[in-house]
């Protein structure tokens, strides 16, 4: 299945773009804006990275030069020749305009993908058949992390690459991903697998205490430090120190950290001397750390300190089939030590598992997972067990999507040829048709928007709203 970024500002022009790859059988991840496409998604990963020309801030061109191995097809409702010649100028593999065909997008996404991968294959034979698959069980098994989907393989061989060096790593990716999972690889594929590998919380730990507690302090230090003691960043001397949270750390330990990081030495609280120490530091946040500096809530330098490497840890629901893969290794194993390895999903429950958004990642994967074997009186696990809802806000998206995409079926009341309609024309037709029995709200809700939004797009329209009986 080819993976395809959409970059789109338009939200109900993305969202029906990728319902009607999705319909043909691609995955598709999405974005608005060149920086949310760079900062959230690693683009070589992509198949096809399908882009606006007009985004807020920079334009789609720009993803041709930071995707340098992925095609790039720009569209634009701004037509011009001369715009579609300076985009092909620029690198893009192709243009198309706004409205589009349908049946026309997807020959093009086919006819570029296809010779994309065409290419691929004739300029490195050797190198394909020499070289192992980057995905698979052998990655699961070295790595303890399932997974075989494009991003995925792309971790692994980072995670290769990157293991046997001290540099600073830095994972960045939502809650529930597995962010501990890749720094312990990362620690049992270096050089240090046989010393200690620490893990910190930094949230979980007070702010009064967290300096003593990877510090360590001298005795007398504070009211209670009846004793000395030995901190987190000694006790992983030789090894990996492995801090979970760090956007949560308090600026003072950041000082600290950043010491240890420029100096390699540590100084207990309370002590006037200090002490080298030997850690390779594996960070992990799922917050973003550059923003959170330009705020002051970071410092600056020890953010530099610790990007050295990033890695990216896709969310689950960008993981394709990768998702039940983890729910079926995930049943394995919670049946087994519930003494019923005969536990299996329905169908159902198996199509409804795919297609969740799992806002909470694997970590709500397992607790459905967990919850329903322990709720099953039968073998097989329905989706009620599994206890999983729809986003409402998704909902309110696919409604407007499949509002707008009916008015494309022969049964239209509308004359006009469905397929020459842009997603602007089955806008205005959507409020022209309800706004008398709807209010702006609820006209708003049903295609996914904002009223303010649907202010705005009435204005550009030129789409007057109904005249109220006290106008």
């Amino acid at each position: 299945m080819s993976h395809i970024l959409v970059v789109e500002d338009e939200p109900i022009i993305r969202t029906a773009l990728r319902r009607l790859l999705e319909r043909h059988q691609y995955q598709v991840s999405e974005a608005g804006a060149v920086h949310e496409a760079v900062e959230n998604h690693n683009l070589d990963d992509f198949a096809l990275i399908i882009s606006d020309l007009r985004l807020p801030g920079e334009p789609g061109t720009e993803l041709i030069r930071r995707a340098r191995n992925t095609p790039v097809l720009i569209m634009t409702s701004y037509a011009s020749l001369r715009s579609a010649v300076d985009s092909m100028k620029l690198g893009a593999v192709d243009y198309i305009a706004k409205p589009f065909d349908h049946e026309e997008m997807l020959q093009t996404v086919a006819r570029i993908i296809d010779a994309n991968q065409q290419a691929r294959v004739t300029s490195a034979p050797a190198a394909t058949a020499a070289e192992p698959s980057d995905a698979g069980d052998d990655d699961t098994q070295s790595m303890g992390i399932i997974g075989a989907s494009p991003a995925m393989a792309t971790l692994f061989k980072r995670i290769r690459k990157v293991a046997p060096t001290m540099s600073t790593v830095l994972i960045q990716g939502e809650s529930g991903t597995g962010k501990e999972l890749v720094a312990r690889a990362l620690h049992e594929n270096s050089p240090r697998t046989s010393a200690p590998m620490i893990s910190v919380n930094c949230a979980a730990i007070p702010e009064t205490l967290i300096e003593s507690e990877l510090f360590g302090h001298e005795k007398g230090a504070f009211t209670g430090a009846v004793a000395g003691r030995t901190g987190l960043v000694e006790a992983a001397d030789g090894g990996t120190l492995f801090l979970d949270e760090i956007g949560e750390l308090p600026l003072e330990a950041q000082a600290r950290l950043l010491r240890v990081l420029q100096e390699s030495e540590i100084r207990r609280v309370g002590s006037v001397q200090s002490q080298k120490v030997d850690v390779r530091l594996v960070a992990a946040t799922h917050r973003d750390l550059k923003t959170l500096a330009r705020q002051g809530l970071f410092r600056e330098d020890l953010y530099y300190r610790l990007n050295v490497i990033e890695l990216r840890l896709p969310p689950l629901r960008e993981r394709g089939d990768d998702v039940m893969l983890i729910a079926e290794a995930l049943l394995a194993r919670i049946g087994r030590n519930m003494g019923t390895p005969t536990l299996h999903f329905s169908k159902e429950a198996a199509e409804s598992i795919r297609h969740y958004q799992w806002p909470g990642n694997v970590r709500e994967l397992e607790n459905a997972i967990e919850r329903a074997a322990i709720l099953c009186d039968e073998d097989e696990i329905s989706t009620d067990l599994l206890g999983i809802e729809p986003d409402i806000e998704q909902e309110r998206t696919s409604q407007a999507t499949s509002a707008l995409e009916s008015m494309r079926s022969p049964s239209s009341p509308s004359s006009e040829p469905a397929e020459d309609l842009s997603l602007e024309d089955y806008f205005q037709h959507f409020v022209l048709e309800h706004q008398e029995h709807m209010t702006e709200t609820e006209l708003a809700n049903k295609l996914g928007i904002s009223r303010k939004c649907l202010w705005e797009r009435r204005q550009r329209l030129g789409i007057p709203r109904k005249k109220t009986a006290n106008s």
